[in-house]
C-alpha cells in the first residue's frame, strides 16, 4: 500500500469495513488487500468500537496557517504575475512568492517550505525558454530547409587524399 493518495487509502479501508460486515477473517482481508494482518486488526477494532466512522482518516499533519480565502487570493495574484505585484521583473522566485504570502496574509514562510506549499497545489517550477525577441522563425526554417543540408553534405571535393 505504498505511494497511495488520501483517496486511495481511504477507499482501501472501506473495502476492509465490508469484509469486517461480511465476517471474512482477518488474514484473508490482508491478504485480499495488500495490507499486514496487525493492520487489519487495528482497523477492526476500530471498526468494532466506531464503526465505519471509525476508519476514516484525518488529513495529516497539522491545520493550514491560511484560510481556503487566502490561498485562493494567492493564486490569483501569482496568476496576475510579478510585475502587478510590485517586482521588477516578471520572474517568481520562492523568496518572491514567499515575501508575497507575508504581504498579503502576514503568515511568513520559509522559501523551502513555499516550494512544498505550491507543490500541494500542483505548481512546479517552469523555467521559461531564451529566445531572442527578433528571432525570425520563417529564415530559421529556410535555413533548416535549405542551408543546412547543403553544408551538412560537405566540400564536393572528388581529390581525396
Amino acid at each position: 500500500m505504498k505511494h497511495l493518495t488520501l483517496v486511495q487509502k481511504q477507499a482501501v479501508r472501506n473495502k476492509a469495513a465490508g469484509m469486517f460486515a461480511q465476517d471474512k477473517s482477518n488474514a484473508e482481508i490482508a491478504r485480499s488487500l495488500g495490507v499486514g494482518r496487525q493492520t487489519v486488526s487495528r482497523w477492526y477494532q476500530q471498526w468494532k468500537q466506531h464503526g465505519n466512522e471509525g476508519l476514516t482518516l484525518r488529513t495529516p499533519g497539522p491545520k493550514s496557517r491560511l484560510t481556503q480565502e487566502q490561498w485562493d487570493q494567492i493564486v490569483r495574484d501569482l496568476l496576475l504575475g510579478p510585475k502587478e505585484n510590485g517586482y521588477d521583473t516578471q520572474f517568481w522566485s520562492l523568496d518572491r512568492i514567499a515575501d508575497l504570502i507575508k504581504t498579503k496574509t502576514g503568515v511568513c514562510y520559509h522559501k523551502c517550505h513555499v516550494w512544498y506549499l505550491l507543490g500541494r497545489i500542483d505548481w512546479s517550477c517552469q523555467k521559461p525558454q531564451r529566445r531572442a525577441k527578433q528571432r525570425d522563425e520563417q529564415a530559421i526554417s529556410d535555413w533548416k530547409e535549405h542551408d543546412w543540408p547543403r553544408i551538412k553534405r560537405g566540400r564536393k571535393n572528388k581529390e581525396r587524399l
